[in-house]
Order: structure tokens, then C-alpha cells, then sequence
């Protein structure tokens, strides 16, 4: 039996088990596991037989982190594909802030008014995000997380909103010439 544990804030935990246990059979059935929540602390244990799939044990334990930061279900679930992934970037780590006041200030500087920066980081990076205490998570795909990260960590570090969007635009018309250009066929002898 293969065994992955990770912790989650008390206050998702109802969110991981969803009414009536839905969504942790939902996310047991499509990763072929077992996820046990201890109530008390928070871990989560997710399990699979030695001759199921791996990658499925990983996925799981992936989707519970990810509601654990934050994300709803649906969100989290994009994780069960395969070409997604979870990054999380520690705000205390990365700033080196760790007063209350400055956590405030910064959460509030990266999800913006009404959400309006998060918002534009999502659609011009393709990632989902999430601010949840001193993290920031996303979801998305490898170049995705790599433009989102690099945007993140610039706002983290005092650059101006319009700044971080003009690069994430500049990455995303990159990432589609290239995706044009690789799709180009090239007929035989030239």
C-alpha cells in the first residue's frame, strides 16, 4: 500500500469532504484512492493499493493541498489532468515580511480591488490563483505556472501592476507564436 500524507487548514477540511462526503468520493474515484481526514490536526491520508497507478496517488494528494490553499473543488480538480500542476509561493518567504500589517498590504496588492489583479493575472497567464494566509497557489500548466510565478514574485517585490501585465501579455503572444510556429508543417525536401 503506497501512503502520501499532507496537512490542511482546519477551516477546508469541510470543503475537502464536501456535503455528504461528495467531493473526496469524487476525487477517490477518478485518482483510483482512499483519502482519510483527521478532523483534529487537519492531515489528510490518501492511499492506493501497491498495484494501482502512482501518478494517481500524487494527483490526490495534489487536489487536497490545493483546496487546502484555497481553491474550490472544480479548481483543485484541473490538477487530475496531466499536463497541470500546483505551485505555491510562500509571501513571508519571498519578501521576507512577517508582521500581520505587511501580509495585509501584500495579499491585498496581489488579489487588487474587487480582484481585479487576480483576475487579470488569471486570464493572461492561464493559471487559476489562490491567496490563502501568507501563500500564494496556482494551478496551471508548466509555461503557464512559469509566467505566473515570475509575474508574482515581481508584484512581490514592489514592480507596478501594469508592468506585471504588460509582461504576462508579452509571454502569452510568445507562447502562442511558438505554438503557431511548431504547429507549421514543413513538406518533405525543402
Amino acid at each position: 500500500m503506497a501512503v502520501l500524507y499532507v496537512r490542511i487548514p482546519d477551516d477546508r477540511i469541510g470543503v475537502l469532504i464536501g456535503a455528504g462526503g461528495s467531493t473526496k468520493r469524487r476525487i477517490e474515484q477518478r485518482t483510483g484512492t482512499s483519502i482519510s481526514v483527521d478532523r483534529d490536526d487537519g492531515t489528510v491520508e490518501v492511499t492506493a493499493p501497491d498495484t494501482g497507478d502512482p501518478i494517481g496517488l500524487l494527483k490526490a494528494r495534489d487536489v487536497a493541498l490545493a483546496i487546502g490553499r484555497g481553491f474550490s473543488p472544480p479548481r483543485a480538480e484541473r490538477l487530475l489532468r496531466d499536463d497541470t500542476y500546483l505551485g505555491v509561493i510562500d509571501i513571508k518567504q519571498v519578501t521576507g515580511k512577517h508582521d500581520k500589517a505587511s501580509l495585509w498590504r501584500i495579499r491585498s496588492r496581489l488579489i487588487g480591488v474587487e480582484g481585479r489583479a487576480r483576475a487579470r493575472i488569471e486570464s493572461l497567464s492561464g493559471c487559476s490563483m489562490s491567496v490563502y494566509g501568507s501563500t500564494v497557489a496556482l494551478i496551471g500548466q508548466e509555461r503557464q505556472l512559469e509566467g505566473a510565478t515570475r509575474a508574482l514574485e515581481l508584484l512581490l517585490h514592489g514592480s507596478e501592476h501594469s508592468s506585471v501585465f504588460h509582461l504576462l501579455a508579452r509571454l502569452r503572444r510568445e507562447d502562442a507564436l511558438d505554438d503557431a510556429t511548431a504547429t507549421i508543417e514543413v513538406p518533405d525536401g525543402e
